[in-house]
């Protein structure tokens, strides 16, 4: 069965898409820890980053630090934070958050309640 991350790519369920290329998507979190937090996606499917082939790792690293540098110019943090949880979703990707101090990066913490206006507005300033 496709992970929720596939039928994303695929165009089966809607997303915030912030860009895209060949071999990568990123969409914001539609539970974000800040406004911003985007998540970066391989198009195929692997459930665990480390398993990902080094040359996917790197450009996924690179794709990433593209999308963070909009992610700062945009928000005006200090930093993005990186994170690879990967344990809710069975598809490898990483969350790139927005910060000000390292406890915008709790994923206990409250999150913000965003509007789909909101969440468009900022879809429409990062996107690259």
């Amino acid at each position: 069965m496709a992970s929720i991350f596939t039928r994303i790519i695929n165009g089966e369920i809607p997303c915030y898409k912030v860009a895209e290329n060949q071999d990568f998507i990123a969409f914001l979190d539609i539970n974000p820890l800040t406004e911003g937090h985007t998540l970066i996606v391989p198009k195929i499917e692997e459930d665990y980053i480390f398993d990902l082939d080094d040359e996917t790792l790197g450009k996924m690293m690179a794709f990433a630090k593209t999308v963070a540098a909009k992610i700062k110019e945009v928000t005006a943090c200090k930093r993005v934070a990186i994170a690879v949880l990967g344990m809710e979703v069975p598809h490898a990707h990483m969350h790139l958050i927005p910060m000000n101090s390292e406890g915008d990066v709790d994923f206990k913490k409250a999150r913000p309640e965003i509007s789909k206006e909101q969440f468009q507005a900022l879809v429409e300033k990062l996107a690259l």
